[in-house]
């Protein structure tokens, strides 16, 4: 297995994840109320990804996370796409993610003093699948040979795909988290975050307590970094400060903007966060997160805030 969050940090105080896909996609004019989601564009516009994955990159990102969130073979299934379509497409969403990297690192004034960023493979819960919200409930009828079945046949197409590790995120459950974390024995060259959705700053969204789920997590190697996504900011150094006695895994951060997501509606609702995300990530990275970025509605205008504080109070603290 290679770790690829480790040898990072070996050398570097921070990883700066990128921020949202969809929501920045849908800034940009693209209509995704689509059970396909950011998917919808594999099919449509694989050139909008590209060029959102390039901007985060330029942004400061270290990291891109594939637009594969959604794109489950259930999913593409619906849409008429067969089996080996479906298979076809998710690839190309990592092969779109690292064309922007490629064209990213040839840029030599950008990337000065900068690593080659990393491209993470999204692997989303089985209530994405779903569509209605259930990604930030849990509770699933499903058992854990149903979530298993779910999961196993992207992550077998995704781990051949050319990505350097899984972004398993906005998992409302310790259940799923372990469902996922068992998988990876399958597949012995890749690593893995686990990232939950948190309904406050003590709890997954289905409400197992976060230091439980995360510490359930210590015995998977191939689990190299565990944290918090998608959830609400106010509640992430919280959050951060549980699991943090509860591992030793690196922690990460990368909430929504604060609203609250509409899946009947399938819109956003209620007011951003006022606290900017470069000061709320100082915040975290005290609270222990060692990777920092935004989930929905966040752009690369908070990416590029979070660089520019990174390249001094972080480092200041790390040296500390």
């Amino acid at each position: 297995m290679h770790d690829p969050i480790a040898a990072w940090l070996a050398h570097r105080p921070l990883v700066i994840l990128d921020g949202a896909l969809a929501t920045e996609l849908e800034k940009r004019g693209a209509n995704l109320k689509d059970p396909l989601w950011s998917a919808k564009l594999l099919i449509e516009a694989p050139d909008l990804i590209r060029a959102v994955h390039l901007d985060y990159f330029l942004a400061g990102a270290d990291v891109a996370t594939t637009a594969t969130y959604q794109a489950s073979f259930e999913a593409f299934a619906a849409r008429g796409i067969d089996a080996s379509g479906a298979a076809r497409l998710m690839r190309e969403a990592v092969g779109l993610a690292s064309s922007a990297r490629d064209a990213f690192w040839t840029d030599a004034a950008a990337r000065t003093g900068r690593a080659r960023p990393l491209v993470a493979a999204s692997i989303g819960p089985y209530g994405a699948m779903l569509g209605d919200g259930a990604e930030y409930r849990g509770g699933y009828a499903a058992d854990d040979a149903a979530l298993a079945a779910f999961h196993r046949p992207r992550l077998e197409v995704l781990a051949d795909s050319g990505a350097d590790l899984f972004a398993c995120e906005t998992i409302p459950s310790a259940r799923e988290a372990l469902v996922l974390a068992r998988l990876m024995a399958d597949f012995p060259r890749m690593s893995a975050w686990i990232s939950f959705s948190c309904r406050d700053g003590a709890h997954t969204c289905e409400g197992q307590r976060v230091d439980v789920a995360v510490a359930a997590l210590n015995e998977f190697p191939q689990i190299v970094a565990v944290g918090v996504n998608c959830s609400a900011p106010g509640y992430v150094a919280s959050v951060l400060e549980r699991m943090r006695a509860a591992t030793i895994k690196p922690l990460l951060a990368y909430p929504n903007s604060g609203e609250r997501y509409d899946a009947g509606a399938k819109c956003w609702l209620g007011d951003a966060t006022t606290t900017s995300f470069a000061a709320a990530a100082q915040i975290w990275y005290t609270a222990g997160a060692r990777l920092i970025g935004g989930c929905c509605r966040t752009g690369p205008d908070d990416i590029r805030a979070i660089r520019a504080s990174a390249a001094g109070a972080f480092g200041r603290a790390a040296a500390r």
